[in-house]
Protein backbone atom coordinates (compact mmCIF):
# COMPACT_ATOMS: atom_id res chain seq x y z
CA UNK A 1 0.00 0.00 0.00
CA UNK A 2 1.61 3.44 -1.05
CA UNK A 3 1.30 6.30 1.40
CA UNK A 4 -0.84 9.03 0.07
CA UNK A 5 -0.79 12.18 1.92
CA UNK A 6 -3.25 13.87 -0.50
CA UNK A 7 -6.10 11.91 0.45
CA UNK A 8 -5.83 12.36 4.09
CA UNK A 9 -5.41 16.20 3.81
CA UNK A 10 -8.72 16.07 1.72
CA UNK A 11 -9.96 14.03 4.21
CA UNK A 12 -8.85 16.84 7.03
CA UNK A 13 -10.46 19.51 5.30
CA UNK A 14 -13.71 17.91 4.55
CA UNK A 15 -13.98 16.70 8.35
CA UNK A 16 -12.87 20.45 9.35
CA UNK A 17 -15.72 21.83 6.62
CA UNK A 18 -18.42 19.59 8.41
CA UNK A 19 -17.42 19.79 12.12
CA UNK A 20 -16.95 23.41 11.68
CA UNK A 21 -12.93 23.41 12.33
CA UNK A 22 -10.78 25.49 11.54
CA UNK A 23 -7.54 24.21 12.40
CA UNK A 24 -6.88 20.83 12.03
CA UNK A 25 -3.34 18.55 13.78
CA UNK A 26 -1.96 15.32 12.42
CA UNK A 27 -0.28 13.79 15.42
CA UNK A 28 2.77 11.77 13.59
CA UNK A 29 4.87 9.20 15.98
CA UNK A 30 8.75 10.16 16.34
CA UNK A 31 9.76 6.75 14.23
CA UNK A 32 7.98 7.82 11.26
CA UNK A 33 10.35 11.07 10.19
CA UNK A 34 10.07 10.37 6.52
CA UNK A 35 6.59 9.70 6.25
CA UNK A 36 6.31 12.85 8.08
CA UNK A 37 9.15 14.78 5.84
CA UNK A 38 6.45 13.64 3.07
CA UNK A 39 3.32 14.50 4.73
CA UNK A 40 4.65 18.60 5.42
CA UNK A 41 5.81 18.21 1.45
CA UNK A 42 1.66 17.79 0.94
CA UNK A 43 0.45 19.76 3.24
CA UNK A 44 2.74 22.79 1.70
CA UNK A 45 1.74 21.82 -1.98
CA UNK A 46 -1.38 22.49 -0.90
CA UNK A 47 -1.11 25.81 0.79
CA UNK A 48 0.36 26.75 -2.65
CA UNK A 49 -2.36 25.39 -4.43
CA UNK A 50 -4.83 27.00 -2.25
CA UNK A 51 -6.72 23.81 -1.10
CA UNK A 52 -5.59 24.99 2.52
CA UNK A 53 -5.53 28.19 4.01
CA UNK A 54 -7.35 31.31 4.76
CA UNK A 55 -9.36 30.89 1.82
CA UNK A 56 -9.51 26.66 1.19
CA UNK A 57 -10.11 25.75 -2.29
CA UNK A 58 -11.75 29.37 -3.02
CA UNK A 59 -15.02 28.57 -0.67
CA UNK A 60 -14.52 31.50 2.14
CA UNK A 61 -13.61 29.07 4.48
CA UNK A 62 -10.26 29.10 6.44
CA UNK A 63 -8.44 25.63 7.45
CA UNK A 64 -5.13 25.58 8.71
CA UNK A 65 -3.25 21.60 8.76
CA UNK A 66 0.13 21.50 11.00
CA UNK A 67 2.14 18.62 11.37
CA UNK A 68 3.30 17.46 14.96
CA UNK A 69 6.44 15.10 15.84
CA UNK A 70 5.86 13.12 18.62
CA UNK A 71 8.64 11.82 20.83
CA UNK A 72 7.88 8.07 20.27
CA UNK A 73 5.78 7.78 23.14
CA UNK A 74 2.87 4.66 22.62
CA UNK A 75 0.74 5.94 25.39
CA UNK A 76 0.75 9.15 23.13
CA UNK A 77 -1.68 6.99 21.02
CA UNK A 78 -4.49 7.67 23.57
CA UNK A 79 -6.65 10.65 22.47
CA UNK A 80 -5.86 12.67 25.88
CA UNK A 81 -2.55 11.17 26.15
CA UNK A 82 -2.12 12.89 22.28
CA UNK A 83 -3.69 16.40 23.17
CA UNK A 84 -1.03 17.07 26.81
CA UNK A 85 1.79 16.06 24.40
CA UNK A 86 -0.05 18.31 21.60
CA UNK A 87 0.48 21.16 24.57
CA UNK A 88 3.91 20.82 25.17
CA UNK A 89 3.38 18.57 28.33
CA UNK A 90 4.09 14.93 29.45
CA UNK A 91 2.17 12.55 27.48
CA UNK A 92 -0.10 11.37 30.61
CA UNK A 93 -3.83 10.55 30.15
CA UNK A 94 -6.31 13.01 31.52
CA UNK A 95 -8.71 11.82 34.27
CA UNK A 96 -12.70 11.85 31.86
CA UNK A 97 -15.13 13.65 32.09
CA UNK A 98 -14.55 16.30 30.92
CA UNK A 99 -14.31 14.61 27.24
CA UNK A 100 -12.56 16.34 24.58
CA UNK A 101 -15.59 16.93 22.90
CA UNK A 102 -16.08 19.19 25.33
CA UNK A 103 -12.87 20.67 26.79
CA UNK A 104 -9.77 19.33 24.70
CA UNK A 105 -7.02 21.09 22.78
CA UNK A 106 -5.85 24.07 24.80
CA UNK A 107 -9.41 23.94 26.45
CA UNK A 108 -11.14 23.89 22.88
CA UNK A 109 -14.14 21.12 22.07
CA UNK A 110 -11.76 18.71 20.13
CA UNK A 111 -12.36 15.75 17.90
CA UNK A 112 -9.37 13.30 17.90
CA UNK A 113 -9.77 10.53 15.34
CA UNK A 114 -7.71 7.62 13.44
CA UNK A 115 -5.66 9.15 9.89
CA UNK A 116 -6.87 5.79 8.71
CA UNK A 117 -10.32 6.79 9.03
CA UNK A 118 -10.01 10.65 7.93
CA UNK A 119 -8.35 9.12 4.93
CA UNK A 120 -10.87 7.34 3.49
CA UNK A 121 -13.64 10.20 4.21
CA UNK A 122 -13.13 11.83 0.53
CA UNK A 123 -14.36 8.37 -1.29
CA UNK A 124 -17.20 7.96 0.93
CA UNK A 125 -17.96 11.54 -0.09
CA UNK A 126 -17.45 10.88 -3.81
CA UNK A 127 -19.36 7.38 -3.49
CA UNK A 128 -22.21 7.62 -0.75
CA UNK A 129 -22.35 5.92 2.55
CA UNK A 130 -24.20 2.99 1.00
CA UNK A 131 -21.35 2.05 -0.94
CA UNK A 132 -19.13 1.98 2.22
CA UNK A 133 -21.66 0.34 4.68
CA UNK A 134 -22.27 -2.50 1.45
CA UNK A 135 -18.86 -3.81 2.06
CA UNK A 136 -18.02 -6.39 5.07
CA UNK A 137 -20.97 -7.90 7.56
CA UNK A 138 -23.79 -5.77 9.24
CA UNK A 139 -22.58 -3.74 12.06
CA UNK A 140 -18.60 -4.40 10.90
CA UNK A 141 -18.83 -3.05 7.53
CA UNK A 142 -16.24 -0.89 5.31
CA UNK A 143 -13.20 -1.43 4.77
CA UNK A 144 -9.75 -1.50 6.98
CA UNK A 145 -5.65 -1.97 6.71
CA UNK A 146 -4.32 -5.25 7.53
CA UNK A 147 -0.16 -5.15 8.49
CA UNK A 148 0.62 -9.05 8.44
CA UNK A 149 3.87 -9.23 9.38
CA UNK A 150 5.79 -12.08 11.13
CA UNK A 151 6.09 -15.66 9.58
CA UNK A 152 4.22 -15.17 6.43
CA UNK A 153 6.24 -15.62 2.73
CA UNK A 154 5.26 -11.80 1.87
CA UNK A 155 4.44 -9.35 4.78
CA UNK A 156 2.08 -6.86 3.55
CA UNK A 157 -0.25 -3.63 4.34
CA UNK A 158 -3.62 -4.22 2.41
CA UNK A 159 -6.76 -2.42 2.87
CA UNK A 160 -9.76 -5.13 2.78
CA UNK A 161 -13.10 -5.57 3.82
CA UNK A 162 -14.04 -5.95 6.96
CA UNK A 163 -14.89 -9.73 8.22
CA UNK A 164 -12.59 -11.34 5.99
CA UNK A 165 -11.49 -14.81 7.24
CA UNK A 166 -8.30 -14.71 8.77
CA UNK A 167 -6.62 -17.79 6.76
CA UNK A 168 -8.13 -16.28 3.30
CA UNK A 169 -6.20 -12.83 4.48
CA UNK A 170 -3.20 -14.47 4.85
CA UNK A 171 -2.87 -16.74 1.91
CA UNK A 172 -4.79 -14.19 -0.67
CA UNK A 173 -2.42 -11.52 0.52
CA UNK A 174 0.99 -12.71 2.25
CA UNK A 175 1.78 -15.85 0.17
CA UNK A 176 0.71 -18.12 3.24
CA UNK A 177 2.05 -19.12 6.23
CA UNK A 178 6.47 -19.76 5.80
CA UNK A 179 6.31 -23.74 5.54
CA UNK A 180 2.57 -24.05 4.86
CA UNK A 181 -0.78 -23.59 7.00
CA UNK A 182 0.24 -26.94 9.24
CA UNK A 183 3.11 -25.10 10.45
CA UNK A 184 1.29 -22.65 12.27
CA UNK A 185 1.52 -22.05 15.99
CA UNK A 186 -0.50 -19.07 16.94
CA UNK A 187 -1.47 -15.73 15.04
CA UNK A 188 -2.13 -12.29 16.79
CA UNK A 189 -4.89 -10.91 14.94
CA UNK A 190 -4.87 -7.34 16.22
CA UNK A 191 -1.38 -5.96 17.70
CA UNK A 192 0.58 -6.83 20.83
CA UNK A 193 -2.64 -5.62 23.18
CA UNK A 194 -4.94 -8.37 22.00
CA UNK A 195 -4.56 -12.31 22.34
CA UNK A 196 -3.17 -14.64 19.87
CA UNK A 197 -5.50 -17.44 18.80
CA UNK A 198 -4.05 -21.09 18.73
CA UNK A 199 -4.10 -22.37 14.74
CA UNK A 200 -7.76 -24.00 15.02
CA UNK A 201 -9.15 -20.90 15.73
CA UNK A 202 -7.39 -18.86 13.07
CA UNK A 203 -8.97 -22.06 10.56
CA UNK A 204 -12.50 -20.00 10.41
CA UNK A 205 -11.73 -16.75 12.91
CA UNK A 206 -12.94 -13.57 10.51
CA UNK A 207 -11.47 -10.34 10.63
CA UNK A 208 -13.61 -7.78 12.21
CA UNK A 209 -15.05 -6.52 15.56
CA UNK A 210 -17.86 -9.28 16.18
CA UNK A 211 -16.41 -12.50 14.63
CA UNK A 212 -12.76 -11.75 16.95
CA UNK A 213 -14.87 -10.75 20.16
CA UNK A 214 -16.46 -14.44 20.03
CA UNK A 215 -12.86 -15.81 19.71
CA UNK A 216 -11.99 -13.45 23.08
CA UNK A 217 -9.40 -11.97 21.08
CA UNK A 218 -10.08 -8.15 19.18
CA UNK A 219 -9.42 -6.65 16.06
CA UNK A 220 -7.07 -3.73 17.75
CA UNK A 221 -5.01 -1.73 15.45
CA UNK A 222 -5.22 -5.03 12.77
CA UNK A 223 -1.76 -5.89 13.20
CA UNK A 224 -1.31 -9.38 12.26
CA UNK A 225 1.67 -10.85 13.71
CA UNK A 226 1.94 -14.67 11.96
CA UNK A 227 3.99 -17.00 14.02
CA UNK A 228 5.00 -20.48 12.95
CA UNK A 229 6.32 -23.53 15.31
CA UNK A 230 9.54 -22.23 15.20
CA UNK A 231 8.26 -18.99 17.79
CA UNK A 232 8.54 -19.51 21.60
CA UNK A 233 5.03 -17.90 22.13
CA UNK A 234 5.83 -17.45 25.86
CA UNK A 235 9.30 -15.67 25.26
CA UNK A 236 7.13 -13.79 23.03
CA UNK A 237 4.17 -12.68 25.62
CA UNK A 238 7.02 -11.97 27.89
CA UNK A 239 8.80 -9.15 25.78
CA UNK A 240 4.99 -7.61 25.24
CA UNK A 241 4.84 -7.55 29.03
CA UNK A 242 8.42 -5.90 29.38
CA UNK A 243 7.20 -3.22 26.19
CA UNK A 244 3.86 -2.69 27.99
CA UNK A 245 6.02 -2.03 31.48
CA UNK A 246 8.18 0.63 30.07
CA UNK A 247 5.82 2.81 28.26
CA UNK A 248 3.37 2.60 30.66
CA UNK A 249 3.30 6.50 32.25
CA UNK A 250 3.50 5.62 35.65
CA UNK A 251 -0.07 7.38 36.38
CA UNK A 252 -2.37 5.26 37.95
CA UNK A 253 -1.08 2.04 40.14
CA UNK A 254 -2.45 -0.56 38.83
CA UNK A 255 -0.47 -0.01 35.76
CA UNK A 256 2.43 1.07 37.11
CA UNK A 257 2.92 -1.59 39.68
CA UNK A 258 1.34 -4.36 37.97
CA UNK A 259 3.22 -4.15 34.72
CA UNK A 260 6.84 -4.36 36.57
CA UNK A 261 4.80 -7.37 38.41
CA UNK A 262 3.81 -9.30 35.41
CA UNK A 263 6.68 -9.07 33.26
CA UNK A 264 9.12 -10.05 36.27
CA UNK A 265 6.06 -13.48 36.96
CA UNK A 266 7.01 -14.13 33.10
CA UNK A 267 10.18 -14.14 33.04
CA UNK A 268 10.50 -16.71 35.44
CA UNK A 269 7.76 -19.08 34.09
CA UNK A 270 9.50 -18.27 30.71
CA UNK A 271 12.72 -20.62 32.25
CA UNK A 272 10.44 -22.76 33.98
CA UNK A 273 11.12 -20.65 37.68
CA UNK A 274 8.00 -20.57 38.75
CA UNK A 275 5.01 -22.64 40.70
CA UNK A 276 2.47 -24.33 38.73
CA UNK A 277 -0.21 -21.95 41.18
CA UNK A 278 1.62 -19.02 40.03
CA UNK A 279 -0.05 -19.35 36.50
CA UNK A 280 -3.78 -18.90 38.41
CA UNK A 281 -2.01 -16.15 40.21
CA UNK A 282 -1.06 -14.25 37.58
CA UNK A 283 -4.48 -14.30 35.58
CA UNK A 284 -5.85 -12.91 39.03
CA UNK A 285 -3.88 -10.23 38.83
CA UNK A 286 -3.66 -9.03 35.17
CA UNK A 287 -8.09 -8.67 35.88
CA UNK A 288 -7.07 -6.57 38.48
CA UNK A 289 -5.30 -4.17 36.69
CA UNK A 290 -7.92 -4.57 33.59
CA UNK A 291 -10.19 -2.35 33.84
CA UNK A 292 -8.64 -0.47 36.72
CA UNK A 293 -7.04 2.18 35.16
CA UNK A 294 -7.71 5.95 32.84
CA UNK A 295 -6.46 4.23 30.14
CA UNK A 296 -6.50 0.93 28.44
CA UNK A 297 -2.60 0.64 28.34
CA UNK A 298 -3.49 -1.98 31.55
CA UNK A 299 -5.87 -3.59 29.63
CA UNK A 300 -3.14 -4.02 26.98
CA UNK A 301 -0.34 -5.45 29.22
CA UNK A 302 -2.97 -8.01 30.69
CA UNK A 303 -4.67 -9.44 27.57
CA UNK A 304 -1.60 -11.44 26.32
CA UNK A 305 -1.18 -12.80 29.11
CA UNK A 306 -4.96 -13.46 29.78
CA UNK A 307 -4.97 -15.49 26.18
CA UNK A 308 -1.60 -17.40 26.64
CA UNK A 309 -3.34 -18.97 29.89
CA UNK A 310 -6.47 -20.10 28.19
CA UNK A 311 -5.07 -20.98 25.06
CA UNK A 312 -1.44 -22.23 25.63
CA UNK A 313 -1.62 -23.45 29.50
CA UNK A 314 -0.11 -27.02 28.74
CA UNK A 315 3.23 -24.92 26.95
CA UNK A 316 3.16 -22.88 30.35
CA UNK A 317 2.54 -26.14 32.81
CA UNK A 318 5.47 -28.09 30.90
CA UNK A 319 8.31 -25.39 31.50
CA UNK A 320 7.46 -25.17 34.77
CA UNK A 321 7.69 -29.01 35.40
CA UNK A 322 10.66 -29.88 32.98
CA UNK A 323 12.47 -27.31 35.45
CA UNK A 324 11.45 -28.89 38.22
CA UNK A 325 12.46 -32.31 37.38
CA UNK A 326 15.66 -30.58 36.23
CA UNK A 327 16.72 -29.10 39.58
CA UNK A 328 15.51 -32.62 41.40
CA UNK A 329 17.83 -34.22 38.98
CA UNK A 330 20.21 -32.19 39.89
CA UNK A 331 19.95 -32.11 43.71
CA UNK A 332 19.56 -35.94 43.46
Amino acid sequence: MRFEPQKLIEGCLLAGVGMGVHTAFIYVRGEFYREAEALQAAIDEAYAAGFIGRDACGSGWAFDLHVHRGAGAYICGEETALIESLEGKKGQPRLKPPFPANVGLYGCPTTVNNVETIAVVPTIMRRGGDWFAGIGRPKNTGTKLFNISGHVNQPCTVEEEMGIPLKELIERHAGGVRGGWNNLLAIIPGGSSVPALPRSMCETVRMDFDGLQQAKSGLGTAAVIVMDKSTDLVRAVTRFSRFYKHESCGQCTPCREGTGWLWRVMERITEGRARLEEIDMLDQVTRQIEGHTICALGDAAAWPIQGLIRNFRPELERRIVAYQASQSKQAA
